[in-house]
C-alpha cells in the first residue's frame, strides 16, 4: 500500500515530477512511455480504486443525456490520444465521462515521417502531422473484443487511407462504421484532420453530403442506430458553416465535434519555421474553436449538438465552450500540460455556483 500511496502522489505531483522528465524526450516517445507507465501502476492491487477516489467527481449535477446516451459527466478525452484503443481503460480511471478513440482507417498505416509531434510551452500548445497512424480497423476490433468494457463512454473516430481517393473515400468510411458497430457507442467522421493530403476536401457540401447520407443509410439499417458526429475544421468561413449546418440538417446527422487542429499560427509567440506542416491545437486555438461553437449554435437556434474542444486547459475554459453552446467538451493538450488532474479540476470548478 505504500508503494501505491506513493504512485499516486507522484502522477499527482505531474507537473514537478512526470512533466520534466517526459518534456526531456520526444513529445510521441513521450506519451507511449507515460501511458506504459499508467498501465503499470493500475496493475497494482488497489491502485484502480485509489484512482478512482483521486481522479473522479461523482456527482449528479455533472450527469448528462446527451444523443440519448448517459455520461456521468461532460468532459471526454478527444481522439487522437488513444489512436488504437490500447489505453482508454486506463484513461477511464482519470475521472472521463466518455473518450473517443482513433482516427481509425481500414488498412494499417505508419502515418507521416518523424519527428511528427511538437511541443510548444510558451504558447501551452503541440503541433503535429501524425498523419492517421493506426494500426487498422480490424486489429481495433481485435483489440476491443478482448477488453473488458468499462462503464465509460466510448466514441469511434474514423477516417480514410492515405492512398484511398477521395471518390472512394465513402466505402473506407462505412468500412470502419461498420466493423465498429457492435463496440463503440458513438461514431465521429473525421474529415478535418489538415494531415491526410486533400483530406479537408470532403469539407465541401457535395462530397461530404454524399458521405454523410450514406452512413446515416447504414445507420439507419441497424436494429438501433448510433449518433455520428462530424468533426470540422476552425479554418472555415462563416459560409462554410453553413454549409456545414445545412449539411447537418438535410443529412439527419447527430451533431458536431468543433474544432480539429487549424493551420493558422498567427497568434504564436514561439517561431514555427523548423517545425514544418501540421496542425495546431492547445490554447492558441481556444478563442477560435469557441466562435465556431458559438456560430453554429446561434445559426442552428441550438438544434445541433456540439462537442467543444480547442485549449480547455480549466474550468474557466470549458465553462466557456459550454456557455457558447456546447453540450459537452474535450480535452488532449490540455491535459499535457496540465497533467492528469486536469479533468477533476474541470468537474469541480463546474461545480461551484456562479458569482
Amino acid at each position: 500500500m505504500v508503494l501505491v500511496t506513493f504512485a499516486i502522489k507522484f502522477i499527482g505531483m505531474y507537473k514537478y515530477t512526470i512533466k520534466p522528465i517526459m518534456f526531456m524526450l520526444d513529445p510521441e516517445r513521450a506519451h507511449h512511455l507515460t501511458m506504459s507507465l499508467l498501465k503499470f501502476i493500475l496493475i497494482i492491487p488497489g491502485c484502480k480504486w485509489i484512482f478512482r477516489k483521486c481522479y473522479h467527481t461523482e456527482d449528479e449535477r455533472l450527469k448528462r443525456n446527451v444523443l440519448g446516451l448517459d455520461f456521468l459527466n461532460p468532459v471526454g478525452l478527444a481522439a487522437g490520444f488513444d489512436k488504437d484503443g490500447k489505453y482508454f481503460e486506463q484513461m477511464a480511471t482519470l475521472g472521463f465521462g466518455f473518450i473517443e478513440i482513433g482516427t481509425v482507417t481500414p488498412l494499417p498505416q505508419d502515418g507521416n515521417d518523424q519527428p511528427r509531434l511538437f511541443r510548444l510551452p510558451d504558447d501551452k500548445a503541440l503541433i503535429n502531422r501524425m498523419g492517421f497512424n493506426n494500426d487498422g480497423v480490424a486489429a481495433l476490433v481485435s483489440r476491443l473484443k478482448k477488453t473488458k468494457h468499462s462503464n465509460v463512454i466510448l466514441g469511434g473516430n474514423i477516417g480514410k487511407n492515405k492512398l484511398t481517393p477521395n471518390e472512394k473515400a465513402t466505402d473506407d468510411y462505412v468500412f470502419c462504421f461498420e466493423a465498429l458497430f457492435p463496440y463503440v457507442d458513438y461514431f465521429v467522421v473525421n474529415v478535418s484532420s489538415p494531415n491526410t493530403p486533400g483530406l479537408r476536401e470532403l469539407q465541401e457540401k457535395a462530397p461530404l453530403t454524399r458521405l454523410l447520407t450514406t452512413l446515416m443509410e447504414k445507420n439507419t439499417q441497424k436494429t438501433k442506430s448510433k449518433p455520428i458526429l462530424l468533426k470540422i475544421a476552425p479554418d472555415l468561413t462563416n459560409e462554410q458553416l453553413d454549409d456545414i449546418i445545412e449539411i447537418v440538417n438535410d443529412t439527419g446527422i447527430h451533431g458536431i465535434i468543433a474544432t480539429n487542429t487549424t493551420l493558422n499560427r498567427s497568434s504564436l509567440s514561439t517561431s514555427t519555421e523548423n517545425i514544418g506542416s501540421g496542425g495546431l491545437s492547445g490554447r492558441p486555438l481556444k478563442n477560435r474553436s469557441t466562435q465556431v461553437i458559438e456560430y453554429i449554435h446561434k445559426k442552428s437556434a441550438g438544434k445541433i449538438t456540439i462537442i467543444g474542444v480547442g485549449g480547455i486547459e480549466s474550468a474557466d475554459d470549458a465553462l466557456e465552450k459550454l456557455k457558447a453552446g456546447a453540450s459537452l467538451i474535450q480535452v488532449y493538450s490540455g491535459m499535457v500540460y496540465e497533467g492528469p488532474g486536469l479533468v477533476k479540476k474541470i468537474n469541480e470548478g463546474l461545480l461551484i455556483p456562479p458569482n
